[in-house]
This record gives C-alpha cells, structure tokens and sequence, in this order.
C-alpha cells in the first residue's frame, strides 16, 4: 500500500501487486470491509442500477441487505481489488439482466452482455491507475465467465455526476465503441467479443 511517511508524497502504487478476487459468499467480508471503510460507499451499497422492490428512502442497512442477499444467492455482483490482503478497489460487473434497465435503448432479447456500472477506489489511491486495473480485470472477467459483449456506461471526465461509472476515455483505450446515449451524461458503449 502506498504510505507517507514523514510528510512526503505517498510511494506509486504497484500495479502488479494488485490481486483481482470476485465476490462471491466466501469473499464477502472483503466487499463488506472496503464499502464500511471510512470513505467507503456504504451509503449506497451499489444498489443504485440493481434492481430494489421501492428506489426512495431505501435506508443504507437495507441496500446491504440486498445486496449480501444477492450474493448469497450465487448472483454474479462483481470483482475486488487487493493489496497485501487488503481490499482497496472495486468493481461492478455482472450480467446485464441482473440490473435494471440501463439504457432506452437496450433490448432484453440480447443474450450474453455483461455490464460495467460501478467503481470505488479510495482517495488516496486515486490516479495511480488502479481503476483502469479494474477494468482490465473486469473485462478478463466477464469473457472468463461467458461474455459476448460487454457494455458501459461512463461519462466525460469533466461530468459533474456519474463518475463512479467510469471516465469514457478509459474505455476508448481499450476498444469500447459509442452506440448512443442514455441520458444527458452517460455514454452506452461496448465491447464486442
């Protein structure tokens, strides 16, 4: 983990430290950890694209709930990142039908599209690339688990929401093509296999 000591800048990240793990029922206390951190997004337990019986005044203890019943369930949610043990990054992909609907324009009759809608990496650990290692391993994960196609959802890096979606450029870089917009923000772009 990259440390300050004595004042000076924190050492580089090391990417090739990094160790990619998806959550599943025997991983979940190292999801549960990153998201209770301080920092952490436990205010939303990335339930905002999944799909909820009621959307307002969901309590952040509910959104646990589903979400670790989700897992418990075997439903793919998505990979971690870790470091020396230590979860430090995360990654939303799964497949499509598990979320709700993303886009106007998808059509539910496509088979094999996986969905990357959410990162977390914490502050400190911001721009050292650790988010564009998630997708890398996103990416490798979903073809591991039968991808055809993969869809996003990023936006511009000068968006004043949605960030946790990704940066667009990010995808560019590794050969996601635009089909279209959903919404004013967010890109719909994919990656065929």
């Amino acid at each position: 983990m990259p440390r300050r000591s004595n004042g000076s800048p924190p050492e580089k990240l090391d990417l090739s430290e990094v160790r990619f793990t998806e959550v599943t029922q025997s991983t979940r206390a190292d999801f549960e950890n990153l998201f209770d951190q301080p920092g952490g997004p436990k205010y939303c337990w990335c339930m905002a694209w999944r799909n909820l019986g009621r959307r307002e005044h969901v309590e952040n203890d509910e959104k646990k709930r589903a979400m670790m019943a989700m897992i418990d369930a075997g439903t793919p949610v998505g990979i971690v990142a870790q470091i020396d043990g230590r979860t430090v990054g995360w990654c939303s992909v799964a497949p499509r039908e598990t979320y709700r609907r993303l886009s106007p324009q998808q059509d539910d009759r496509e088979m094999g599209i996986w969905s990357i809608v959410c990162f977390f990496v914490p502050r400190a650990l911001r721009g050292d690339g650790l988010a564009s290692a998630l997708l890398d391993a996103a990416i490798d994960h979903a073809i591991a688990k039968g991808a055809r196609t993969i869809e996003a959802y990023p936006v511009d890096q000068a968006s004043p929401s949605y960030s946790f979606m990704g940066f667009r450029d990010m995808f560019v870089a590794r050969g996601f093509r635009e089909i279209g917009m959903t919404g004013s923000r967010r890109h719909l772009m994919r990656l065929e296999r």
